[in-house]
This record gives C-alpha cells, structure tokens and sequence, in this order.
C-alpha cells in the first residue's frame, strides 16, 4: 500500500493523505503567512514538528514563504481597513518578526497614515468642522485604538484639512 493513502478498505473509502509540503502550499496559495503561523498552523494538523520546520525553512529558501512579504501585505490590507502604525506594529510582532521586519515593512508602506485617519473619522462621523466635544473625543478614542500616533489623530481632527 502506498504511504500516501489513508488506511482503511480498498476501494473509493481510502483517500490520498496531504504531505506536509502540500498542506503548507495549500495554506500559501490562499493568502501570505509569517514562519510562525504556518509552523503553528502545520503542527496544530497533526504534523510532525520536525518535518513540518525542514519543509517551512525550505519553502522559505525557494520563496513561497517570506516573512518581509507577509508584513508588507498584512500592512497593506490593515491600513486599508482603517488601522495605524502603532497597532500594525503590535500585530507584527505576534507573528513572530523582529523590530527591524516591522520596521521596514512600515516603512515601505507608501500610504499617509493622517489621510487614512481622516478617511476613518470622516466615514464614522461626518465632517471634522460640524464636531462638538464629545464627538472630538469619541473620534480621538477610536483613532487611539486604531493604533494611530498622536500625529494622526491631531491631522485628523484639523478641520482645515476638510474642502
């Protein structure tokens, strides 16, 4: 009997099992994954520990995993969802990249961060010139735990910015 088929009664019962390989570039074709989450999610599927960190570290090698390009797309698709550089930054670290993968990956995203802050504000709020106190705050508070800098959140809410 072959390795690749599940044990079981001959016939259309038995069913051809994945190799680790395959399940990682099943995992990569739909969306980009850090070193870590791929290792996470391999092992989480019964794979053997050890098999499952050759074959990542060859993927790897071979450029179907790249931890640079997951962070520079997983800031792409945040950003673009209303989230800061500060949160982005926390997000990336879970998955495992050092500061300086964090760093880069910001850097070379080509967005303003204030512009994605007023585009946020002004599609929960209206526009910045009609905001009394209360929604000044409670715009400010949903810009902090969106992960924008000070910086942002002040541009934001600078009503000379709206047309």
């Amino acid at each position: 009997m072959s390795p690749l088929l599940a044990p079981g009664a001959p016939g259309k019962s038995r069913r051809r099992v994945a190799t680790v390989t395959e399940r990682a570039l099943g995992l990569l074709t739909r969306r980009e994954h850090s070193r870590k989450e791929l290792v996470q999610k391999l092992t989480s599927r019964g794979m053997e520990a050890a098999e499952v960190e050759s074959t990542v570290a060859r993927l790897a090698n071979d450029g179907w995993q790249d931890d640079t390009r997951f962070a520079e797309s997983l800031v792409r698709a945040r950003a673009s969802s209303g989230y800061g550089p500060v949160r982005l930054r926390a997000e990336l670290a879970t998955h495992g990249l050092d500061r300086d993968a964090v760093a880069r990956a910001l850097d070379s995203f080509s967005g303003d961060w204030a512009e994605i802050a007023s585009d946020l504000v002004r599609r929960r709020f209206g526009p910045v010139a009609n905001f009394d106190l209360a929604r000044r705050r409670k715009a400010v508070d949903l810009l902090v735990r969106r992960g924008f800098d000070r910086t942002a959140v002040l541009a934001a809410l600078r009503p000379a910015d709206e047309d």
